[in-house]
């Protein structure tokens, strides 16, 4: 199915001023709504555009995910892609979370000239451990998570999100979580199918944008030695920093020192 009106099916909007233009794009089970602390905040200086991914709760019309064509990260970066082309939008700055980051890196790869940089948050290519590669997940693991989504939807994400946002936040852990409620179950699991399984480390060497990763000091569904990795890979010229905050969502525990840090990053030409 080809959607010819993305700005509207994707709740896209934009916000703010200024030279740079800022595209936000949230992760796994949540929508937009993941950014309102740092909005604000970066909307004085920016140009921010931020939408909702097909698979989101917040999406209207339930036909938009296909869970055949989203089994890959390259689909999401084709919408992307035609998103910016459809807002007019080149050269911006993306700043993917999670399984958003890699889906900028495959649109980089196809389409340069849309992006000069890339800030990537709590972002891995491949999300299970190899003989050479810590991802995070044994496939024993990862498993007990697709049963549990499948089983007992409504108690994973509750258990999910206090195991993935810094708990000593309880109103974050509140909020991914409803936001986890809204997507329908069978969604959340093919999805949940794509993220885990994916591994796009081949893809990294092919990425020559300007990169900043953000990670922060402790996170279960990245470990520490993946920006490293990533950083080792990535062609573009790549920097990481590190948010001293727990868990996998710093846009929501430690909003300011993340807007700080993308700031320096925009800083540093």
């Amino acid at each position: 199915m080809v959607i010819h009106n993305l700005w509207t099916a994707m709740n896209a909007k934009i916000m703010g001023s200024g030279k740079e233009t800022l595209v936000l794009a949230h992760g796994y089970g949540v929508d937009q709504s993941i950014w309102d602390k740092v909005l604000p905040l970066l909307a004085d200086h920016y140009q921010v555009v931020v939408f909702d991914w097909c698979f989101s709760g917040a999406v209207k019309d339930p036909g938009l995910y296909d869970a055949a064509k989203y089994s890959t990260y390259d689909a999401f970066a084709d919408d992307l892609i035609c998103l910016l082309e459809e807002m007019k939008l080149k050269s911006s700055v993306f700043v993917g979370h999670s399984m958003s980051g890699m889906i900028g890196c495959i649109a980089s790869i196809k389409r340069p000239d849309l992006f000069h940089k890339l800030i990537l948050v709590g972002t891995t290519p491949r999300c299970t451990n190899s003989e050479d590669y810590e991802g995070g997940f044994e496939l024993s693991g990862v498993e007990e998570i697709f049963s549990s989504i499948k089983s007992n939807y409504e108690q994973w994400t509750s258990s999910f999100a206090a195991l993935v946002v810094d708990p000593s936040d309880p109103e974050s852990v509140e909020k991914l979580a409803k936001s986890l409620k809204r997507m329908r179950p069978e969604v959340a699991f093919t999805l949940a199918k794509t993220v885990f399984l994916i591994d796009y480390r081949d893809m990294l060497e092919k990425v020559t944008t300007p990169c900043c990763i953000i990670q922060t000091k402790n996170d279960i569904v990245v470990p520490n030695s993946v920006p490293k990795y990533m950083q080792n890979k990535i062609k573009g010229e790549t920097k990481v920093e590190i948010i001293d905050t727990e868990g996998h969502f710093p846009q929501l525990t430690a909003h300011h020192k993340f807007v700080e840090v993308i700031d320096a990053s925009l800083a540093d030409k």
